[in-house]
């Protein structure tokens, strides 16, 4: 069905989910009538709760979102789910498979479900992912939760997009150590131990106790909990839901927790931003380019300075 923009306007403010999902579409494939629909529904934005949930593939990231909006459905709250999964770089396809392994929740139609491919991004999340939770918020959702895609060391850019940061961790996967390695310690807001049924879960426990007590605390900052889990059993569920609740109760209260909301925002202005350069550069310049990558290829230039060269023709 074809909205017009007023319509996707009226439609995504009242929750429409075909109209929520359909500029969630427009929004993915950069059309142009999607940002201007998106600047007339911020204004209805910043009442969801942002929660990204990240950690190393098999760490039942899946299974804890499951967990985590069936309880949030029980208690009344609209709930809606981004599930980001890598693109090929072949075929640009995905399998979106996410919500296989999300059975509690996969049939409630108050529940929404929305999976992304990363469309070569890098970081965990896909581009238009921001864009989605912003749609996601102005819909009238309560919780946004974002699971990032599952490739370990590069995920941080999940800072960049939610309020809370939760870093799942399964023991005997070598986690404290991946914890200094991927600067996890410096985006989580709060750490689950899943699968905590396993050997080595209060080993993990104290690892990252011990990791957390090296780094200076500023006055007000807030102190990660640490929860064990066990979601495919339900088991932990409601202390991570009880800690989510203090850490948003925490943003809403604290100067930090403004600053945070700061960063978030400034993170998708420069986003923007960039995307609308990089496009005038190389629609301005594609002539140009195809001169620079030539002389690249025989060695009379370099990347770099190919580059500064594109900037500076698009400039002129």
């Amino acid at each position: 069905m074809q909205y017009s923009d007023q319509e996707l306007i009226d439609r995504v403010a009242a929750g429409d989910l075909r109209a929520v999902a359909r500029l969630i579409t427009l929004s993915e494939n950069r059309e142009p009538r999607a940002f201007k629909v998106q600047a007339e529904l911020f204004k209805k934005t910043g009442r969801a709760h942002v929660i990204g949930i990240t950690g190393s593939p098999g760490a039942g990231k899946s299974t804890l979102v499951d967990a985590l909006a069936s309880e949030w459905r029980k208690a009344g709250k609209k709930v809606a789910i981004i599930a980001i999964d890598p693109t090929s770089p072949f075929s640009g396809g995905a399998i979106l498979g996410d919500r296989i392994r999300m059975s509690r929740i996969a049939e409630d139609p108050e529940v929404f479900i929305r999976s992304m491919a990363t469309r070569g991004s890098l970081g965990g999340v896909s581009r238009a992912t921001l864009d989605a939770v912003h749609i996601l918020d102005a819909a009238g959702f309560d919780i946004v939760l974002v699971e990032t895609v599952g490739v370990g060391q590069a995920e941080v850019d999940i800072v960049r997009t939610a309020d809370t940061c939760v870093v799942v961790l399964v023991p005997g996967m070598g986690d404290s150590v991946q914890a200094i390695k991927a600067g996890i310690l410096e985006i989580a807001d709060l750490f689950i131990i899943n699968k905590a049924d396993r050997e080595g879960a209060d080993s993990l426990h104290k690892d990252i106790r011990v990791l957390l007590s090296l780094s200076e605390d500023k006055p007000g900052s807030w102190k990660p909990p640490i929860v064990q889990t066990v979601a495919t059993e339900t088991k932990g569920i409601d202390g991570m839901i009880k800690a989510l609740s203090e850490h948003a109760a925490w943003l809403a209260s604290s100067p930090q927790g403004k600053e945070k909301r700061l960063q978030i925002l400034e993170h998708s202005i420069r986003q923007i931003a960039e995307e609308l350069l990089a496009e005038q550069i190389f629609e301005r310049s594609r002539p140009e380019l195809k001169k620079l990558v030539q002389r690249c290829l025989e060695r009379s230039s370099d990347p770099h300075s190919a580059a500064n060269e594109l900037i500076s023709a698009a400039r002129r």
